[in-house]
């Protein structure tokens, strides 16, 4: 089982199975709902996801016919997608997600779409907290 939250914690939910295809999606759509990069979604099954607090303040913004994205009105954290054609299936976003997972991602998707300054560099340097010369610019 997986716990998840949204940012101000009024969303949490549970996922009673596996997760699967997990992707790195770079489209732009994904990349301006999630004002990053690219979002890391994961399919679930609809039966296996239960909201367990909050399911008043999940809002909905239908970005292309029959497929909405799901959101936390409070703080506008993502919460997954729905799509009319796979109604037993919904497209998780794994940062949501406060328990670890066992499944990995399989891929970069639309990466022809991808945000130029973005290079998936795996060279650069990785901090623990902040990186150095933040400190004293908070």
């Amino acid at each position: 089982m997986y716990q998840g939250s949204c940012l101000c914690g009024a969303i949490t939910l549970e996922v009673h199975g596996a997760i699967d295809a997990i992707i790195h999606c770079h489209c732009s759509k994904c990349r301006k709902s999630s004002g990053t990069a690219y979002a890391t979604n994961g399919f679930v099954n609809t039966a296996d996801v239960q909201l367990k607090t909050g399911q008043a303040l999940l809002a909905g913004y239908e970005a292309s016919p029959g497929k909405v994205r799901h959101f936390c009105r409070v703080c506008a954290s993502p919460i997954y997608s729905s799509n009319t054609q796979t109604p037993n299936k919904l497209r998780i976003r794994l940062g949501i997600l406060d328990t670890d997972i066992v499944e990995r991602p399989i891929s970069h998707n639309f990466v022809s779409s991808k945000a130029n300054w973005d290079e998936l560099d795996a060279d650069l340097p990785h901090y623990n907290g902040h990186e150095p010369s933040r400190h004293g610019k908070l």
